[in-house]
């Protein structure tokens, strides 16, 4: 069992304990992906895990590798099935969106995850990617105590710019970018706005459309 998905199984508890004890970042972030998801018909979750995400946001069906984090998911009235994302059991050209939340962080190959996406989508089909930017406040704290996480430890950071490169060089043109959570987790004490672009805020949304085949 890979690293990355062995952390899921162990602590899914604590997982989810996460989105208790911060409840205005994580409903910040939920605003910064609903601004930018343009509906949830024929869409799925890459990484749903115990569908703290996906109930909210009104996406019902999606994938996970960990069975753990699959039951509880399940447990919420959500469709899934075990699966990765480098390798997705949806036929070609099958689905409007795909969204992955802190997802990109933990998959073992970033060029065939979005490989993946591209051949799944149909034209012009959105793909919606939020992960915390390694160069903000958040991302350098989460990089500086990286080996002291059960979670973090295992995982790949990326700054916006370099998944901008990654989604161009996929086939896929980026078309929205906004950003949340601003200052530290455990200083917010509201819902942070959404603003458009990156820079400021730690949790980035970037919402790309599929254009063309991979050079």
């Amino acid at each position: 069992m890979s690293p990355k998905i062995e952390a899921f199984q162990k602590y899914a508890v604590e997982y989810d304990q996460w989105f208790e004890v911060n409840p205005y970042a994580f409903q910040s972030e939920l605003l910064a992906i609903k601004n930018l998801l343009p509906h949830t018909k024929n869409v799925v979750e890459i990484g749903i895990g115990s569908g703290m995400f996906a109930v909210p946001l009104g996406i019902r069906e999606g994938i996970d590798p960990s069975d753990v984090m699959l039951k509880k998911a399940k447990d919420r009235g959500l469709k899934v099935q075990k699966g990765i994302a480098e390798k997705l059991p949806y036929p070609n050209s099958s689905l409007s969106g795909i969204i992955m939340i802190t997802t990109i962080c933990f998959v073992d190959d970033i060029y065939l995850t979005f490989e993946e996406a591209f051949r799944v989508l149909k034209p012009n089909g959105f793909i919606l990617l939020g992960f915390v930017d390694k160069n903000s406040p958040i991302g350098q704290e989460y990089l500086q105590f990286k080996e002291e996480n059960v979670f973090y430890k295992d995982a790949c950071f990326y700054s916006t710019e370099e998944v901008y490169e990654i989604v161009h060089q996929s086939g896929f043109m980026v078309t929205e970018t906004n950003q949340t959570v601003f200052g530290k987790i455990h200083g917010i004490k509201e819902i942070q706005p959404a603003i458009k672009g990156f820079g400021k805020g730690s949790f980035v949304v970037i919402k790309a459309k599929k254009i063309n085949k991979k050079d």
